[in-house]
């Protein structure tokens, strides 16, 4: 079988009309042309690949596996072009591998070397470079913007935890919220606060409480369903206000969202961001570090002290966490047990003996109408 075929030779960009004869006993793809050096190539039949990237099924256009010696050289660059249908059809039935992808040797050990560096690069991303970078930021990103970012996040966790567009999680009972904002005022009188907080309740039955950007701390009423007395909401609600005022959460919130959430506070763009969704989810089970938490109960104890609250009620809460646990598993990691709480119980206990005269953060009536806020 005799055709027609254009060779380009890849080097000079000539192209060269040449004939094509198949020798189906040497297994060979003949190409002649006089401006071919000794006027011929031989292409194996074993060693032809068709170029997967063009569309044309009426036409093949050809090359050599890299490997394959001609006239002493390596021809990777040559490419031949057969329109013929007949010796289409004919290329096709007798080179075996001619669909076949070559991987040219040390690819896949090359391919394994970038992937490692890619990994260690990511890694070192997650966890040197962005807590890094989210630990500097945080103390320069504008108060208005990260306040606007966690109004956002708590928007998309109310969502997460059932709530709608038309009707959200938020509580508004009249009496509940007074009694709210009693024990509000109670806690920051005459505490300097870098944010004015923006405390609510949700109307969810996990025992649990949670801080967003900006000074947004939500309550959820199966938290205060499970509280023995005021103060130990108050405890609880301290706690939060001490990670924010560390702006621990906004620490926690651009290393949840990796750059995205750099990008999204620096820049302002929340609306329907991934990042406040990631950061969303991941504030509803987030943990701080030890030496967070660690301070956040000083800046509690501190906090109720100067209120005039008794500490004692944050120890007594850590004591009924143990029975919260076994009802509850959904409890946010600062909640649950572990070692240290029986040791930041005692710490409680202790800055408790050493307060002076102390009077409920709320009276009788106000702590009725705290619990049913959502009612």
């Amino acid at each position: 079988m005799q055709s027609v075929g254009r060779f380009f030779d890849g080097e000079s960009g000539q192209r060269l009309s040449v004939d094509l004869a198949v020798d189906t006993a040497a297994e060979t793809l003949k190409l002649s042309h006089l401006d071919l050096p000794m006027g011929a190539q031989y292409w194996p039949l074993g060693a032809i690949r068709a170029l997967s990237d063009h569309a044309r099924k009426d036409q093949l256009v050809l090359s050599l596996k890299a490997d394959v010696a001609l006239d002493s050289a390596l021809i990777v660059t040559a490419r031949l072009t057969v329109d013929d249908p007949d010796m289409v059809s004919i290329l096709r039935r007798l080179c075996p591998d001619i669909g076949q992808v070559d991987i040219p040797k040390g690819t896949t050990g090359r391919i394994a070397k970038r992937a490692g560096f890619a990994v260690g690069a990511l890694v070192l991303m997650i966890f040197v470079i962005l807590p890094a970078m989210a630990n500097t930021l945080a103390r320069f990103i504008p108060v208005e913007r990260e306040v606007a970012y966690g109004k956002a996040v708590v928007k998309q966790m109310e969502r997460f935890m059932g709530g709608r567009s038309d009707q959200g999680l938020t509580c508004t009972g009249t009496e509940g919220r007074a009694a709210l904002d009693v024990m509000i005022a109670r806690l920051t009188d005459g505490v300097d606060l870098q944010y004015d907080l923006n405390v609510n309740v949700f109307d969810h039955k996990m025992v649990n409480a949670f801080a967003a950007p900006g000074g947004q701390i939500v309550l959820m009423r199966g938290l205060i369903a499970r509280a023995k007395t005021p103060d130990e909401v108050a405890g609880v609600l301290a706690h939060e206000i001490g990670h924010v005022e560390a702006r621990d959460t906004t620490r926690n919130a651009l290393r949840a969202a990796g750059s995205a959430g750099l990008l999204s506070l620096i820049l302002g763009d929340f609306a329907g961001g991934s990042a406040v969704v990631v950061v969303a989810e991941y504030t509803l089970t987030a943990s701080y570090t030890r030496e967070a938490e660690a301070e956040a109960d000083v800046f509690a104890l501190e906090m109720l002290n100067a209120a005039g609250a008794d500490a004692t009620a944050f120890a007594t809460f850590f004591d009924s966490l143990s029975e919260l646990e076994r009802l509850t598993p959904d409890l946010p990691e600062y909640l649950s047990t572990h070692p240290e709480l029986v040791d930041r119980a005692a710490a409680a206990r202790a800055f408790a003996r050493d307060q002076g005269v102390t009077t409920p953060i709320l009276d009788d009536a106000e702590w009725a109408a705290l619990k049913k806020i959502c009612a």
